[in-house]
């Protein structure tokens, strides 16, 4: 799939996360040496409650009119992966939280905060909380769903729910550094800032924003999410958090992006 929060043209990221899964899909329906499918969807796809409770894998979905190309694309494609399943194809989901780690050549939007936050372009927190998770985690969740997966069920692959100012401060204890930040600012003066760089992206850089006003609308709720059915069903364990933002900026730092 296309991660992204910010595109020029948006048609691409339909015709790859919704018809480009729908043609392997197909594809591997059709085909007879194809014994199971794992689909690799997203805790976008699923349903957030509001304030900080633990949402699952039944939390029905609700984010239609937030506006995020990329959520709605997730929800859409991960509901023709079960209608699939419905029909004759022995097919698992997978729904990775924000994932962080070593290899994020992109970089991913998850892996720009922690750069962002780093080079000093962030310094500051508003509510809101997010599921944070090793990407390395997240690839031994897709094997064990291919092993023990339970066909048409979906599972969280998501490991620990912080708020956005705990996220920050485990960056810079990661890195080795002690550093104070701007306390909380109101909600519609992120948003405010989230527009004007969105403006100056689409009229004059041609580049993905830090944020975006959506981006923010989203990650203000409080994307807390329960992995039980993934540590129960499938036996998924997950490394320290601590660990994995430590690797993730030595990575960053080894290839000069921070």
């Amino acid at each position: 799939a296309i991660y992204a929060i910010w595109m020029e043209d948006w048609r691409g990221i339909y015709e790859v996360n919704v018809q480009g899964s729908r043609n392997v899909l197909w594809a591997a329906l059709k085909s007879d040496h194809v014994d199971r499918v794992v689909y690799t969807s997203s805790i976008s796809a699923l349903g957030v409650e509001p304030g900080q409770v633990l949402n699952n894998e039944t939390t029905p979905f609700n984010q239609y009119d937030l506006g995020s190309h990329y959520v709605m694309t997730k929800y859409l494609s991960q509901q023709e992966a079960l209608g699939f399943a419905a029909n004759g194809l022995d097919l698992v989901v997978v729904n990775p939280a924000f994932p962080f780690g070593p290899g994020d050549i992109g970089p991913t939007p998850t892996g720009k905060i922690i750069i962002d936050v780093l080079s000093g372009l962030n310094m500051t927190a508003f509510d809101g909380g997010l599921n944070i998770v090793d990407v390395r985690d997240v690839a031994k969740g897709h094997l064990l769903a291919a092993k023990k997966g339970r066909t048409g069920q979906c599972y969280i692959l998501g490991n620990v729910n912080v708020t956005i100012m705990e996220l920050m401060k485990m960056i810079y204890k990661a890195a080795g550094r002690n550093r104070s930040f701007i306390p909380k600012v109101p909600l519609s003066v992120i948003k405010g800032g989230a527009a004007a760089m969105k403006i100056w992206s689409d009229r004059f850089t041609r580049k993905p924003p830090m944020s975006t006003p959506v981006d923010v609308a989203y990650v203000s709720n409080y994307l807390y999410f329960d992995n039980t059915r993934a540590r129960k069903e499938l036996g998924l364990e997950f490394r320290p958090m601590e660990d994995s933002l430590k690797d993730a900026i030595a990575w960053f730092r080894e290839h000069k992006m921070v």
